[in-house]
């Protein structure tokens, strides 16, 4: 088969797989995915060639470097956090070593066409880790280096990867005076990421969609965390945007191989008021999940997001305010109408 000059994206049947899907389609490079799961119809029809399968399938990996020609890599396939905490060996597993054999795909790829290969790899705040609720108060907004001390196997596996990544892209078959590896390897640590069209599905920052989920439907929801509790998310559409941003920017600008970004940081209960204003009837209540609530306690407040604002001009669309009235009201409202 001829081969062609392609985007691969793994874990494409996820929302922000289907974002890049419709922002991507129709440029100049044809898209290619990987996933356990077959693509909705709708979204199918925008690709070249959809595989079905595992990113722990050396051989499936080993057909797409035979048949594409890949110049960009969007790695989302992963097991999230909630179910890592079940189950932490196949977690590393599946996101560590199907990381790695996706880097050492890009790398062959880059070695068979001679030039870099762009990966995206996203991360989480996972990767922070807060010994207390005092210092995680204190820390105020983070910065990238700072407090990496992750407390569940998500967030080191995550962690992990960012230097795989970094060491794959700056280090791996390099000579000192080799400028330019074969793999340009970029990542953005996400916040929870809230979306108005994809219901959520037990994760750890799940509370504040959940609580809107449960309000349209008219169906009591029992928060699990504590009023106070406070972590950064952004509205699903921003949180593409952004991936798309990095990946197009030039690579002289980026000062950085992992960046923050950051959009709104509101309490549970800032979230709760907001709900209650959109849903007079919603029955919202606390019933606090000790794991879950230690998980949170853990990832920062806020984040610093300067350099991504700076190198590549992050600029979240919705704010607090915008994304429930916006975004996330209006559309789940009508979901459930």
């Amino acid at each position: 088969m001829s081969r062609y000059a392609s985007i691969l994206i793994t874990g494409a049947s996820g929302e922000i797989g289907h974002g890049l899907i419709d922002r991507l389609s129709g440029g100049p490079r044809p898209i290619i995915t990987l996933d356990l799961n077959p693509l909705a119809s709708e979204v199918a029809k925008k690709v070249r060639k959809e595989f079905v399968g595992s990113i722990l399938d050396t051989q499936m990996l080993e057909r797409i470097n035979a048949e594409y020609e890949v110049d960009e890599v969007y790695h989302l396939a992963a097991l999230l956090s909630t179910r890592s905490e079940f189950s932490p060996a196949l977690a590393h597993k599946v996101n560590v070593e199907g990381t790695l054999n996706l880097l050492e795909f890009a790398q062959r790829e880059g070695e068979s066409h001679g030039r870099p290969v762009t990966f995206f790899y996203p991360s989480s705040i996972a990767a922070y880790g807060f010994p207390t609720l005092r210092e995680k108060t204190e820390a105020g907004r983070v910065k990238e280096d700072e407090h990496l001390q992750p407390t569940t196997m998500y967030g080191a596996n995550k962690l992990y990867c960012e230097h795989l990544g970094r060491y794959y892209g700056r280090h791996y078959k390099q000579l000192a005076t080799d400028k330019l590896g074969k793999i340009d390897f970029r990542c953005i640590r996400f916040s929870g990421l809230i979306s108005a069209l994809t219901v959520p599905s037990g994760g750890t920052s799940d509370y504040a969609p959940e609580m809107i989920h449960a309000a349209a439907k008219g169906e009591p929801y029992s928060c699990f965390v504590r009023p106070d509790a406070r972590i950064p998310f952004m509205a699903m559409p921003d949180a593409v945007e952004a991936v798309l941003k990095l990946m197009h920017a030039p690579r002289e600008k980026l000062s950085r191989v992992v960046y923050n970004i950051g959009a709104f940081a509101p309490t549970a209960e800032e979230v709760e008021r907001v709900v209650r204003e959109a849903f007079p009837n919603a029955a919202v209540s606390t019933k606090v999940d000790g794991k879950r609530q230690s998980i949170i306690d853990s990832w920062p407040g806020d984040v610093n997001d300067g350099a991504a604002v700076r190198d590549w001009g992050h600029a979240p669309r919705y704010d607090f305010a915008a994304a429930f009235r916006d975004y996330l009201i209006p559309t789940i409202r009508k979901r459930y109408a």
